[in-house]
């Protein structure tokens, strides 16, 4: 019963262990023999039999494993959610002392911890931030000033919502992102009237620990979903009784660990980092004092110190929270003491998974203490009494793959195979009977742990994926590929599941033979291998296959080991240049880890195949530039801002004096000033460090003296991608002194000396983004090609021997930074190729060619495209597939008419912002250069334009619309980015005259929307100004004083339809408009109104929602804003008083959206809120009282005159259009899109033959060769795997040949939810062959032979809103009801025995997808209907609700006598509050549904009659417009309780929103109700146009209680 050290048997504390005990090493699995973990005989036996007992190599990796702890806690985020709603006013009191005792208790003064609290009841408000104050005094004085906020009802959900966004955030003082812990402590009196799953749920993601108190008036069910576990939802009878809870109740693990209490401690008295996570859930109350005293027991044993040992503990049950981390404490006395301190935390459910996933975020980092990156050994001690309720298995890699050494230990209550699974090595995962069994067991496993080896997991094998070429090019060849993938695959050890293989073939795009979880033996791979077949097609996109393998084979859930750490290879074989950029995605991949290796024949391009492989051949360098040769872009000389980014690693310790001269030498020549050139510097190496920032120094002197008494920093490694972001994140910032918003040109200058470690291309395109212009200059060390990717350009990397040399660019500098380079261009020409254009074609062809040879394309400055298109849009050639003139002259010469109708531009220009005008099409837009569309039509649209032209602006594209007299000329203005750049010919044939005018309007505009003219001036011929007024509670008295102040502006505006233009909206808890930028026409008319404005009152101040309010609902254009046209926009805000929410986020969505915010305070005002809301820090304004204004009015009016506005490239000119503009073209139903949707699962294998023969059958009645269907056909069972996609195959010839090859899949379980929404994410759209954009129905027919794992209803209502027809056919193993479920209507659900009866329902299948898809097709839509009244008079007080209740659905009755008796027996529901936005939610997402009878996938109109008496509880904004999204009609009927401006907001069109005193006046408004009906415009969806004649009319009845 000894062991070899002498030790008695103790209870077993391990599973497998690998153990040195007194210098022999021991590898036992131990058995649970009275829970023994001393080895008994068996492990001796097992010891002397194991021959790698003796030798170091353990020895060595124990030292590792010794290696892990320590540093100082940057402490925890704390916010108090206070009930303040009617019911909690006596208690207060109580609730403020109870956060003044806590508060108390906590690290504030040394910025340790940070305090907020927000009140809420129907809204929150927020006393004071995490950021407002950092002393503990300051916060309790202001806890001791809190008055109860008041108000109904208690809107719970709402508040959580608003705390995730806009208090746990960075700009409110939420140090989230550093790893700080965010705690959460509600304090709630009573029931929420709203849902608070869902935000509650979102705190949780976010990482916050909710802990809920609540009296015996709250929901106790309801405070245990809020929390992160039911134990951290306390109760307390009164608030009076919050002390009692004051304290955690604690106690639960006894001494468990002494596991670790030597284990690894005595490996290497060098340093390591150990985070101790501990199972703190209900289950192990009464283990966890053993658990803290094991704890103990190991910290005494190490060397604490902050270049030593450094220790974080963890508690963790539902979730995780820290309580130190590894750079919290710097001794072991400060660790003993916190560990000695630690309370049992409690909750359920225990989430291993996610706790060891939190420890990676947020405890092994370097921002936590984590010396991972310097190499210090990280080792993770895991104290685990029960088996997990989420997944570990993803998380548990992570930690191995991040080199964590994880040890797992456990109780009798863990389960064992989970522990080894998470611990490092399964001899890793330790076990104990009970945690109060520990000590008996810790000598031994001081023994044990001292020589744990830290060792590298042994190669489980590879995943290996061939990308083969099966392009037209590589047809004869294809044979030889597939022998070369066979051979390869003969050498690999598949069957004992070490390695795997996937193949893929591409052309134009990718095509999965069979992913890496296909197959599980090398015969079944081989046999799959023979029977490839060559896919064909055309160009070759190498680019978008590699991307498509990162995104879609090299992932888990196909079967990739990359988490586990098992090396991934791709091999690819090639047999031509790629027509698209290969370098993001290659480098995506190689960032992914994948080994690449490309094989190529003489057609490719090698220099392409060595950028995709690892280790391309080094490229001949150019010969160094001039230094700054046309580097900016016209830099204007007046100002801009210099950031210079110094290389001060260990590499450049004696080039720096050299980088330091050369610094002040191009200082010296900068005009340096508050509005002149600033200047930062910042050095870095492993991270980065400013010296000074932009808005330091003033003067060129103090720049100077800064860059004289640099000092070179040192460290390693040279991580210039993380520096480079840093600085964007930075540095290029407002706070930190950058001009950027105001258009001044941003400069990055980089001094470099070497390779980058990490990788640079993200943070050096967003910086490109951002319009930063990088000039990189790198020595003989440097990576040239890194230094060109880096630069803006790639004639901006420079290059010198030594740093010594770099006078000599001197002077080349100074003259580069005053030059002008002419920015090249990406051109996009867009032909109609209609019927209707055939004589003008070759018009049209000779005017591109005219257009190409003014183009300078030798010298990759300018790109073209051309796209010709009718129905459907054909790209003749992309941006990088010509880069010569010469190629694409030719190639334009050769164009022929293409033909077709109808005429649809709006797919066109969708198509191009999706497929061309896309970095792997060869654009450019990411790096800056300007994109220019040229668009030639001969013929008006049959499709909308508005929305994909929207989007192209959007994108920064510069729009140019040329049409002859036959095309619609106000189409094309509002096609253009402007008016003026629509050109009209009478011909095409009258093209040359117009040729000059386009050339010069879009040299230009290229030249405004490059980074050369960043500031434009306010055009004063015309504005849009709005006045935001503060009305709230207490403006009472300086009111009138607003008013004066507005009148006295407007009299001096030129106010007009075409001038200037002018609304007025007050504001205090909500924002109420006075009225609209469109609602008078003269100067006159506004005035009146705002002599006429009265006080609204109210509170509390809510200016964050009033801006967000404003900048949604009143500058737009239904409302008469004109920003789309590039009218200046103009928001004059007069405030009183500090805001009760957060201002942020709505702030910067105005200055996005390029409205300029002018703030104009009084005393009682935040100066720092209307600074942050102002377009400017100069632009907030400050008065001492509101009858001061006429003060600041002349300053105002400066103001307003100088106003900068953002170029183009910034924010792209749209021109507007009216929101009623709805055109509806007949057009025949262009066929549709069928996708397969095939259960290949276990359970299957023998009935797939017979799916496999419908397919067939299916596929023959359809019209795919005139390219009128398409099919794809999808296997799946625990993961989808797609056959091909709906544009693989354009015959039906190859469409059959590939499904009568189809094999089984195989797989379990069957997760048919996850196919579906892999379907909606990756086939049912336009990459994948979808022409759903285009109004092609989309058909999914789903062969199903067992029920679904997982659950079906999200995705398969996903993809009925996106219009998928979805038709289910199982088998009598499925489950019928989950079927019903998946389908649009349960008629579209059938069922048969067996697979082999399939061909019984064929024939009901193909009628039901005919009458469905002809219903949905546009054949003849119209917008017009009648409804005749269905009663006469209604109850006198009808319904409210807190939530909806159905009467009946629109497929209930099928007779108007049903329904109106029905109707006659409806009684009164009753209930409070009015949830107006709720029940309108409800309607949209139970009623208008298929399910309920709803014809709206059938184009049947869609009417809501909603009868309301009061004022809604809740928001009903976004409901309301998710139901006119989805084309409802709404009319709301309301009496003198109700909120008109909320009838309007709900109501389809203001007009809709019709009204009564009381609801026995409703007779009166009947013939309105009927002539509004009978007139009501419908809007046909793209996608579910209207089907004439039909009318769906669902009354809604409100509920009043």
């Amino acid at each position: 019963g000894e062991t070899q050290c002498g030790t008695k048997q103790r209870p077993c504390l391990c599973g497998p262990v690998q153990q040195r005990c007194r210098g022999q090493f021991l590898s036992e699995h131990v058995h649970h023999k009275r829970g023994c973990f001393g080895f008994g005989q068996r492990a001796e036996t097992q010891r002397r039999q194991t021959p790698q007992h003796r030798g170091s190599p353990p020895i060595r990796q124990g030292q590792r494993l010794y290696k892990l702890l320590r540093e100082k806690a940057p402490g925890k985020d704390v916010v108090f959610l206070l009930d303040g709603s009617d019911s909690t006013r006596s208690g207060f009191p109580a609730m403020r002392d109870f956060v003044q005792r806590v508060v108390e208790t906590l690290s504030v003064d040394d910025n340790k911890d940070r305090v907020s609290v927000v009140q809420y009841s129907r809204d929150p408000a927020v006393q004071f931030y995490l950021n407002t104050y950092t002393t503990k005094a300051e916060i309790l004085d202001t806890v001791r000033g809190l008055r109860h906020k008041g108000g109904r009802p208690l809107n719970t959900g709402a508040a959580l919502q608003y705390l995730g966004d806009n208090v746990f955030t960075a700009s409110a003082g939420s140090r989230r992102p550093e790893g700080v812990p965010q705690v959460l402590i509600l304090l709630s009196g009573g029931r929420s009237f709203d849902s608070v799953d869902a935000p509650a749920s979102a705190l949780k993601q976010l990482g916050v620990l909710i802990f809920a108190i609540g009296t015996r008036s709250a929901d106790s069910r309801q405070l245990q979903e809020i929390s992160n576990d039911p134990s951290y939802a306390l109760s307390v009878s009164e608030f009076t009784d919050l002390p009692s809870v004051q304290h955690p109740v604690a106690q639960s693990l006894k001494r468990c660990l002494f596991f670790l209490s030597s284990c690894l401690f005595s490996v290497d008295t060098a340093k390591k980092d150990i985070v101790f996570l501990l199972d703190g859930s209900d289950s192990t109350r009464y283990g966890f004092p053993a658990m803290r005293e094991f704890v103990e027991r190991v910290v005494e044993k190490l060397n604490v110190g902050q270049n030593k040992d450094r220790v974080s503990v963890v508690q963790y049950s539902r979730d995780a929270e820290v309580n130190f981390y590894l750079n919290t404490y710097t001794t072991r006395e400060d660790v003993l003491d916190s560990v000695r301190g630690l309370k049992h935390r409690g909750g359920r459910p225990l989430n291993t998974g996610a706790a060891l996933q939190y420890v990676r975020d947020n405890v092994f980092t370097n921002s936590s203490g984590s010396r991972r990156l310097q190499g210090v050994p990280q080792m993770l001690i895991l104290l685990n009494g029960g088996r997990s309720f989420d997944n570990v298995d993803t998380p548990a890699s992570a930690l191995k793959q991040q080199g964590v050494v994880v040890i797992g230990i456990g109780t009798r209550g863990s389960d064992k195979s989970e522990l080894q699974k998470i611990s490092y090595d399964p001899s890793y995962a330790l076990s104990v009977t009970e945690f109060t069994d520990l000590p008996s067991v810790q000598e031994q496993l001081s023994s044990v742990m001292s020589t744990v080896p830290v060792r590298a997991p042994s190669a489980p094998g590879k995943d290996v994926v061939f990308l083969l070429d099966g392009s037209d090019s590589t047809r004869s060849g294809f044979p030889a590929m597939r022998d070369f993938v066979q051979r390869v695959v003969e050498t690999l050890s598949v069957d004992d599941n070490k390695d795997r293989v996937s193949v893929v073939q591409y052309s134009r795009d990718p095509a999965v033979q069979f992913y890496l979880n296909t197959y599980t033996t090398k015969a079944e791979i081989l046999d799959t291998v023979r029977g490839l077949r060559h896919k064909g097609g055309r160009p070759l996109n190498t680019g978008a296959a590699l991307q498509y393998l990162g995104d879609n084979v090299f992932t888990a859930s196909a079967g990739s080991r990359r988490p586990e750490g098992v090396p991934q290879v791709l091999i690819l074989l090639s047999g031509g240049r790629s027509f698209d950029s290969v370098d993001a995605p290659a480098s995506a991949l190689k960032q992914l880890g994948v080994l690449i290796f490309a094989i190529g024949t003489r057609s490719a391009d090698s220099r392409q195949l060595q950028e995709i492989s690892n280790d391309p051949i080094a490229q001949s360098l150019k010969r160094c530039l001039f230094f700054l040769s046309s580097c900016l872009f016209s830099v204007d000389t007046a100002k801009k801002d210099i950031v210079f980014l110094l290389d001060g690693s260990d590499s450049t310790r004696y080039g720096f004096p050299a980088m330091r001269e050369f610094v002040e030498r191009v200082v010296e020549k900068l005009n340096v000033g508050q509005n002149k050139d600033r200047v930062s510097v910042v050095q870095y190496s492993r991270d980065a460090e400013v010296n000074f920032y932009l808005n330091t120094y003033t003067t060129r002197e103090d720049v100077l003296d800064s860059v004289r008494g640099l000092k070179h920093r040192g460290g390693r490694p040279l991580n210039t991608g993380a520096a480079l972001q840093y600085v964007r994140d930075n540095v290029f910032t407002n706070s930190s002194g950058s001009r950027r918003l105001q258009g001044v040109p941003q400069m990055l200058i980089l001094l470099n000396g070497g390779r980058s470690f990490d990788n640079v291309d993200t943070p050096a395109s967003a910086l490109k983004q951002q319009g930063v212009v990088v000039i990189g200059i790198g020595t003989r060390g440097s990576d040239k090609s890194e230094l060109q990717k880096i630069s803006y350009d790639p004639s901006y990397a420079l290059s010198v021997t030594e740093f010594t040399d770099l006078p000599s660019v001197q002077e080349q500098l100074s003259s580069v930074m005053m030059e002008r380079k002419a920015p090249g261009k990406d051109v996009v020409f867009l032909l109609d190729g209609s019927d209707s254009t055939r004589s003008g074609f070759p018009a049209m062809r000779d005017f591109v060619q005219r257009v190409v040879e003014t183009l300078s394309v030798d010298d990759n400055k300018d790109r073209v495209s051309v796209v010709q298109y009718s129905r459907d849009p054909a790209v003749q050639f992309y941006l990088n597939t010509y880069t010569t003139k010469a190629e694409i002259l030719d190639t334009v010469r050769g164009l022929r008419h293409k033909g077709g109708r109808p005429l649809n531009t709006g797919a066109a220009l969708q198509y191009l912002g999706d497929n061309v005008f896309t970095a792997s099409a060869g654009s450019r837009r990411p790096e800056g250069v300007p994109q220019v569309l040229i668009l030639l039509s001969g013929g008006r649209s049959f499709d909308s334009v508005d929305a994909p032209a929207s989007a192209l602006k959007q994108l920064g594209v510069l729009i140019f619309a040329i049409g002859t007299r036959s095309a619609d000329s106000r189409q094309l203005q509002e096609i253009s980015n402007d008016p003026s750049y629509a050109l009209s010919v009478s011909e095409f044939t009258d093209l040359p005259s117009v040729q000059q005018q386009l050339q010069s309007s879009v040299e230009a505009v290229v030249i405004d929307a490059s980074p050369e003219s960043p500031t434009v001036t306010v055009d004063t011929a015309k504005k849009d100004i709005v006045f935001l007024l503060d009305g709230s509670d207490s403006t009472r008295y300086g009111f009138p004083a607003m008013r004066e102040f507005v009148e006295r502006v407007v009299e001096k505006l030129n106010v007009g339809q075409n001038k200037d233009r002018v609304s007025v909206v007050q504001y205090s808890r909500d924002a109420e408009v006075n009225f609209y930028l469109n609602t008078y026409t003269t100067r006159e008319d506004v005035l009146d109104s705002v002599r006429g404005l009265k006080h609204r009152g109210g509170r509390p101040l809510n200016t964050g929602a009033a801006l967000q309010y404003v900048r949604d609902n009143v500058f737009t254009n239904s409302s008469g804003s004109r920003r789309l046209q590039g009218v200046p926009q103009m928001l004059i805000l007069l405030n009183g008083g500090r805001s009760f929410d957060n201002v942020d986020t709505p702030a910067s969505a105005l200055k996005q959206q390029g409205v300029v915010v002018i703030g104009i305070g009084t005393r009682g005002s935040d100066k720092s809120e209307l600074q942050k809301i102002s377009y400017d820090p100069s632009y907030a304004l400050s008065v001492t009282e509101f009858t001061d204004l006429p003060s600041v009015q002349e300053q105002l009016s400066s103001v307003m005159s100088t106003v900068p506005v953002r170029a183009p490239s910034v924010t792209p000119i749209v021109p507007g259009k009216k929101v009623t503009d709805f055109y509806l073209p007949k057009r025949k139903a262009p066929g549709k899109d069928v996708v397969f949707l095939l259960d290949g699962s276990d359970s299957t294998r023998s009935g797939f033959p017979a799916m496999r023969d419908f397919v067939q059958r299916v596929v023959e009645t359809l019209s795919v060769d005139d390219n009128k269907d398409r099919v794809s056909v999808v296997q799946y069972s625990r993961d989808p795997a797609v056959q091909f996609y709906l544009n693989t195959y354009t015959t039906k010839a190859e469409i059959l040949d590939t499904v009568r090859g189809l094999r089984h899949k195989g797989g379990r379980p069957l997760n048919t939810g996850a196919a579906l929404q892999y379907l909606g994410d990756n086939v049912f759209t336009a990459s994948a062959g979808s022409r759903r954009p285009e109004g092609v129905p989309q058909v999914l027919i789903l062969l199903s032979g067992g029920r679904s794992f997982d659950s079906v209803d999200a995705p398969a209502s996903a993809l009925k809103q996106l219009g998928v027809l979805i038709f289910a056919i199982g088998t009598r193993s499925a489950d019928s009801r989950q079927l019903q479920e998946i389908s649009n209507d349960p008629s579209y659900a059938l069922s048969v025995s067996e697979f082999t009866d399939l061909p019984s329902v064929q024939q009901q299948l193909q009628s039901s997808v005919e009458a469905v898809v002809i219903d949905a097709s546009p054949e003849s839509p119209t917008v017009t209907g009648m409804l005749t009244s269905t009663a006469s008079c209604w109850p006198e007080r009808l319904p409210d609700l807190r939530d909806a209740e159905v009467n009946f659905y629109l497929n209930t009755y099928t007779t108007r006598e049903d329904v109106l008796d029905s109707v006659r027996g409806l009684k009164h529901r009753g209930g409070r509050p009015l949830n107006t936005g709720a029940a309108l939610q409800y309607v949209r997402d139970n009623v208008f549904t298929n399910s309920s009878g709803s014809r709206r996938l059938q184009g049947v109109p869609q009417m809501l009659i909603l009868l309301n008496g009061g004022r809604s509880f809740d928001n009903v904004d976004t409901p309301a417009s998710a139901l006119k999204q989805q084309g409802v009609v709404v009319i709301g009927i309301g009496t003198r309780g109700s909120d008109k401006s909320e009838l309007q907001k709900i109501s389809y069109d203001p007009s809709y929103a019709l009204s009564v005193t009381e609801f026995t006046d409703l007779p009166s408004v009947q013939e309105q109700l009927s002539s509004v009906m009978s007139t009501v415009p419908v809007r046909a969806p793209s996608v579910t146009p209207i089907v004439p004649g039909k009318k769906v009319t669902d009354f809604y009845l409100q509920k009043a209680w």
